[in-house]
């Protein structure tokens, strides 16, 4: 098939887009094309990569312009079939089924529930806002073809909408962990997140943590504007070593050399049935995770024995589980070797890439 993948927001080399789903289907054989802004054309590992500039930095400028560029785009490729990433795409994928294709929306999160958190917009209007937005992904969901979505718990809500909804997780690549290599107890005095940075995801409890635990924290990711100098006032910034971004496989070795991987994210709506790609980034690694203990993250992490769930609001918890794996090295062997075995047996790509691909073979 001539197959269209569609983003307006997404960057460049995207994991879940672009390396997994693209890749995925170009090795299987589909001729696959992926639409997205403010990058380089060109052909890389199978998949045809087709860009435009429009530098806009205004949402709203850009929830418009550059999603009619999209559009024009996706036209002109008469592909056979398109699957669109980001909601502000729905109004096009609309357009794209009136013009009889075959059309996938792809759900990365729970829009509804994640609008109820947005701090730009006004809090008594998030509600009302979050209600109309579903509504409206509902029904377009229901003139989709296929509906894919990132959790079982983002599944469950598309299936009462569209019966071809398929839950394809965003577990990790198993090029990206070493099958063989042996999980080592010897560690730096060393914590990492790796990821997006926001005081939803946790950083000021994280940053105090370390303080408390006197241990380095090492973070790679882009900082929101003003946040890092506000932190800089806290006791727990000296020991913070600013990364910015690192590629995958400095993010590997990285991973390697850590006590733990944090994954502190707020208990709100969108983050309690949420399964982080990081998370099982960590664990593939052979690094333990101390995580919240949200019950599905306990499910994971707890029930496998590859890390330690904490009231993450709480950053003296944080720092307990951080002091416990620093004097207990052997803790850290074992259940890194636990996280590494069962996402080699269960939370991997290629069980799920057989999904996908049976799903695009159905439609």
């Amino acid at each position: 098939m001539k197959i269209a993948h569609l983003t307006s927001a997404h960057q460049d080399g995207d994991v879940r887009i672009f390396h997994k789903e693209c890749v995925s289907l170009a090795e299987a054989g589909h001729e696959v094309y992926m639409i997205i802004p403010n990058t380089t054309s060109r052909i890389e590992k199978g998949v045809n990569v087709i860009s435009f500039e429009l530098p806009f930095k205004r949402r709203i400028k850009r929830m418009w312009t550059t999603v009619n560029r999209v559009y024009k785009e996706a036209l002109k490729l008469d592909a056979e079939l398109y699957h669109f990433h980001d909601p502000e795409l729905m109004r096009i994928a609309r357009k794209l089924k009136r013009k009889g294709k075959k059309v996938i929306y792809d759900v990365h999160e729970d829009l509804p529930r994640t609008i109820l958190s947005k701090s730009y917009i006004n809090k008594f209007l998030r509600k009302i806002v979050s209600r109309n937005i579903e509504r409206y992904e509902d029904k377009t969901a229901s003139l989709m073809d296929a509906v894919v979505t990132a959790t079982p718990h983002i599944n469950d809500r598309f299936l009462k909408i569209n019966k071809k909804s398929v839950n394809i997780n965003n577990y990790p690549l198993s090029s990206e962990f070493d099958a063989t290599g042996e999980v080592s107890e010897q560690r730096e005095n060393v914590v990492c997140y790796i990821g997006g940075i926001g005081v939803i995801r946790g950083i000021r409890e994280m940053v105090d943590a370390v303080e408390i635990a006197d241990v380095n924290f090492k973070v790679a990711g882009a900082w929101p504007e003003g946040l890092k100098e506000e932190l800089s006032s806290k006791k727990g910034w000296q020991k913070v070593h600013e990364l910015g971004y690192i590629s995958r496989d400095e993010a590997t070795e990285l991973k390697k050399s850590c006590i733990a991987g944090l994954l502190i994210f707020h208990p709100l709506p969108n983050h309690v049935n949420a399964q982080p790609n990081k998370m099982f980034e960590y664990m593939s690694a052979g690094l333990p995770v101390i995580a919240n203990d949200f019950d599905l993250w306990k499910q994971i992490i707890e029930a496998n024995e590859c890390g330690i769930c904490v009231n993450g609001e709480k950053p003296e918890e944080i720092a307990k589980a951080i002091i416990y794996l620093k004097e207990n090295p052997a803790e850290i062997k074992r259940m890194g070797e636990n996280g590494k075995r069962v996402v080699q047996e269960k939370y991997n790509w290629d069980i799920e890439k057989k999904k996908l691909i049976e799903l695009y073979q159905s439609i």
